[in-house]
């Protein structure tokens, strides 16, 4: 990846992996929009956004996406989106139908066409698959460490914390599955894959950082 030319960067993870914050971190220290699930989420939200309300929208407005973007993830920071709380849910699992897909699609392609940008998420990596100059991450992490971090975010029991883990790896395997067509565990997907434990968020960037350059 050539950090001299656009680039996209994708971040996919494991729910309890930190890859939310590791993603974050690459954003702020590459001076970059960044383009996670709440972003994505509060477009849905605040448009009614489908296929044929994304087309509606672009009809009456040319730069939608860009005005909007500029207003809750401006650059060079995207530390804070400025969402509504109730959006930030971080582990919510959420089924996704087909013209919620479509929209999504919509909106990373347009994101990733705006400029350099890192995306979290959403399939990422198969969405823009074809783009010329793009890094495919993907962060893993043991189930103990996972527990114990969804537990503190959370406020949680182990048992709970559990089952909450254990559903949105069934969502996001099945979501991946549908759209994507292969598994989100296969490393072939990703030009690098790390795992978090014995790691901070920081340092996972900074590995991530060292690579690219």
């Amino acid at each position: 990846m050539n950090t001299k030319k656009p680039f996209v960067i994708t971040i996919s993870r494991e729910v309890g992996s930190g890859g939310h914050t590791i993603g974050k971190i690459l954003a702020q220290e590459l001076g970059v929009r960044y383009c996670d699930k709440l972003l994505v989420e509060s477009l849905e939200k605040q448009f009614g956004l489908t296929k044929s309300g994304i087309e509606k929208l672009k009809g009456q407005k040319k730069n939608w996406l860009a005005d909007f973007l500029n207003k809750v993830a401006p650059l060079p920071s995207a530390q804070a989106l400025g969402l509504d709380p109730k959006y930030t849910q971080e582990f919510k699992v959420n089924v996704t139908t087909d013209d919620i897909y479509k929209a999504e699609v919509e909106i990373l392609t347009e994101f990733a066409n705006m400029g350099s940008c890192v995306i979290a998420g959403r399939s990422g990596f198969f969405v823009l698959k074809d783009y010329p100059n793009i890094l495919n991450v993907f962060i893993t992490a043991s189930m103990e460490y996972r527990i114990q971090r969804v537990m503190k975010k959370q406020n949680l029991n182990e048992e709970s914390a559990l089952a909450v883990i254990n559903g949105i790896d069934e969502a996001r395997e099945n979501y991946t599955k549908r759209y994507a067509g292969v598994s989100r565990y296969d490393t072939r997907n990703y030009h690098l894959a790390l795992s978090a434990d014995n790691h901070t968020e920081e340092e996972i960037a900074k590995l991530i950082l060292d690579y690219i350059r």
